[in-house]
């Protein structure tokens, strides 16, 4: 049997619930309440998209060779922002990291637990705002990773602050985005683009800009095409920036 086998999506009663009911408060964000509700209604089927899920034993080698790349052999306190179904959550604590997948939309998270809970592996996994992570201490994590995950915020810089608040001196952001160029918003998403300031990615060279102003000290920065990671050559740029929060 291969190392990798599509887990079947968690079916529970609350999926038939109106997704308005997973709204933490009547108070939220409007604009972050049509994103935890896009979100929500794409959780069942997210991973059969060759960018969210891993759809063969390849596509799981490469990113479990690029995980190891980024976060060497030590086990360390890492965080996964914007986890979503719990891909790289769970390619992290497959190597003995010490994993927190923080997201939004509740129903990825119940997809997260529900493959956690049959590879047997141990991950926290926290409801909470990633531009704001209320929820977690200051300086509690070494590495923390998010991967298409800014260009959906509606304040990039504030959540670029909270995850250096969030990382010890020293610790590591490794940030995997892409600039997908004239894409079209999608259902939730045409009532709120305007309000999404990365909407679509943007250049490496921009992105790798804002995340020096916010503080970070920029290590590396360079292409990711590897077909394997995608199952196919990339039609539009992917990349991989790599900061760290400063010794101070």
């Amino acid at each position: 049997m291969g190392m990798w086998q599509r887990p079947k999506p968690e079916k529970r009663a609350s999926d038939e619930l109106s997704l308005r009911r997973l709204v933490w408060s009547l108070d939220m964000d409007p604009v972050k309440e049509l994103v935890q509700r896009h979100w929500n209604r794409r959780a069942a089927n997210f991973d059969e998209e060759a960018s969210h899920g891993l759809l063969n034993d390849l596509q799981a080698r490469a990113w479990c060779r690029l995980i190891v790349k980024i976060a060497g052999p030590a086990s360390l306190d890492a965080l996964d922002i914007g986890c979503g179904t719990g891909v790289m959550s769970l390619l992290l604590a497959a190597q003995g990291h010490r994993v927190t997948g923080v997201d939004l939309a509740q129903l990825m998270l119940a997809q997260a637990r529900s493959k956690a809970a049959a590879q047997g592996v141990e991950i926290r996994l926290i409801a909470d705002d990633v531009e704001t992570l209320d929820s977690l201490p200051a300086a509690s994590f070494d590495l923390a990773v998010e991967r298409h995950v800014i260009w959906t915020l509606s304040h990039p810089e504030a959540a670029l602050q909270t995850w250096q608040r969030v990382l010890r001196p020293g610790g590591k952001l490794v940030s995997i985005e892409g600039w997908w160029s004239g894409m079209e918003p999608r259902e939730e998403y045409a009532e709120i683009r305007d309000r999404l300031p990365l909407f679509g990615g943007r250049p490496i060279a921009e992105l790798v800009t804002m995340v020096g102003a916010s503080g970070f000290e920029v290590a590396t920065a360079g292409p990711l095409m590897d077909a394997e990671l995608w199952t196919e050559k990339p039609q539009y740029p992917r990349y991989i920036i790599i900061a760290k929060k400063p010794e101070r």
